[in-house]
């Protein structure tokens, strides 16, 4: 294995965001490198970490990482979907704070044998950020019915010219089974009209449909946002990054809900709906990357910092 490498996006300020405080318990979902978990315990001597990662290379490097904390921090090779068995496990009922990264490592990307990037031509469709689950790119590939592959690629990879790539994909796989990314990515630059080839990769929205499948990374996402800014104690922060619009999109969605109260019509005389407001949000509009960052971190692009508040 690779050393696991992965520059923490927008550092400074998701540690401004959640708002470290002393004694705190922390929970970080998607611990990658351990970047920003790092950053989480240096911040007061006294804070507790729990950590999730699907990756086993990720925990591996993380708990490397993380060793001078030892101690103050536990890691569990599971999703963080499942934070509310994992908390339990961990006899931690409420949160002082949440963080989840949903970026793709940069260790993920560069090693070929993981198959999640279109610039790795002999790589394996593999794609799979738990290595224990079942269903791979390939499967997808070469398994699924053209109309399920054309909306995976038109809803998770918002791309324009999903019939066509669906299409040409079906009709490669007659021929013979699609095993590597360059093999897809050739079948997804020949799908698109010449005129529309330069005007960036051409199969980044195909190999991001293909990952969020296989990884089901949309499945329950709102569910989980709520559930986890519900553990929050009194002024705890809920710190999230997105890196495309589609988890993005969610996460406002429910934030917006969360920090919404009442709903009944305005000439009502009382309320009867019950509903409280739950959170405030930190930041009202999403928080980008510096210039200076973007230069060093091209990752850091298209990311998108949303933070909130526990009332």
């Amino acid at each position: 294995m690779a050393e696991f490498y992965h520059k923490p996006v927008m550092l400074q300020e998701v540690i401004e965001g959640l708002n470290v405080r002393e004694g705190g318990i922390y929970f970080d979902g998607t611990v990658g490198g351990g970047g920003h978990s790092y950053a989480i315990l240096a911040a007061k001597p006294d804070v507790r970490l729990i950590a999730t990662d699907k990756d086993e290379e990720a925990i591996a490097a993380a708990t490397e990482r993380l060793a001078p904390f030892a101690g103050r921090f536990s890691i569990r090779h599971s999703d963080y979907k499942d934070y509310a068995e994992v908390l339990r496990e961990e006899g931690a009922e409420k949160l002082d704070g949440v963080l989840l990264d949903f970026g793709i490592s940069s260790h993920q990307i560069d090693e070929g044998e993981r198959g999640f990037s279109y610039l790795k031509a002999d790589a394996p469709l593999d794609m799979r950020m738990d290595r224990r689950a079942e269903l791979t790119a390939e499967m997808v590939v070469n398994e699924y019915t053209e109309e399920k592959l054309r909306r995976i690629l038109r809803e998770y990879g918002e791309e324009r010219f999903a019939a066509s790539i669906a299409r040409n994909i079906v009709k490669a796989r007659a021929k013979g089974r699609i095993t590597t990314c360059g093999e897809l990515a050739k079948i997804t630059e020949e799908s698109i009209p010449v005129r529309f080839r330069f005007s960036g990769p051409c199969a980044r929205q195909t190999f991001q449909a293909i990952r969020i499948e296989v990884n089901g990374e949309l499945d329950g996402l709102r569910e989980c946002v709520t559930g986890l800014a519900r553990r929050l104690k009194k002024d705890g922060r809920i710190a999230i990054l997105t890196f495309h619009s589609l988890e993005d999109r969610i996460v406002k969605q429910a934030f917006a809900e969360l920090s919404s109260g009442c709903t009944c019509p305005k000439d009502f005389p009382v309320c009867v709906c019950g509903k409280k407001q739950e959170l405030e949000l930190v930041n009202k509009k999403p928080i980008t990357a510096s210039e200076e960052e973007m230069k060093e971190n091209s990752r850091s692009k298209c990311a998108k910092l949303r933070v909130a508040r526990k009332l």
